[in-house]
């Protein structure tokens, strides 16, 4: 079990090492801004405290080391992933991984940020409040592949 812990966390921290690579690449080639880790943090530390749900986070009071909780609160959930899928996946997918599991895996996860994140920063359910709720959605599902990618790299790595 502890060898799933340690490769569930490695997985983790790939798959979000990969995700914040691919969104400095589009941000570098094709302009999209990149994510603003203060906000989230914003939100948990007004989740811990009792306020999930936001009309928008933005107008929230700010928080200390905003910046520094959200990107802990997104490297955090990038361990989680990793963990919750080699404890699922378990030994026997290690010795024959494959792509596809974990690529499944990777898109269920975005349902956490569009059900629960996202509505609780005012963005709505599945990024509806948004301007563009199919461009932010389909640019949700390729960073979560992306993150799968990294998560599949780490594996093959080891």
């Amino acid at each position: 079990m502890l060898y799933l812990i340690w490769i569930g966390t490695l997985m983790g921290i790939g798959g979000t090492v990969a995700m914040d690579l691919w969104a400095i690449v589009l941000n570098r080639v094709f302009g999209r801004p990149r994510p603003n880790w203060g906000m989230p943090g914003r939100w948990v530390a007004h989740a811990v405290r009792g306020t999930v749900f936001h009309d928008d986070i933005a107008q929230a009071t700010p928080v200390d080391r905003e910046f520094a909780l959200g990107w802990a609160f997104h490297y955090g959930v990038g361990i989680i992933y990793g963990i919750v899928f080699a404890v699922l996946a378990g030994a026997a997918w290690f010795a024959a991984p494959t792509f596809l599991p974990l690529w499944l895996f990777a898109l269920v996860t975005i349902l956490a940020g569009w059900g629960l994140l996202h509505p609780g920063m005012g963005l709505g359910w599945f990024l509806s409040k948004t301007a563009s709720p199919w461009t932010g959605r389909g640019l949700g599902l390729v960073a979560h592949t992306v993150f799968g990618l990294g998560m599949w790299g780490v594996v093959l790595a080891l």
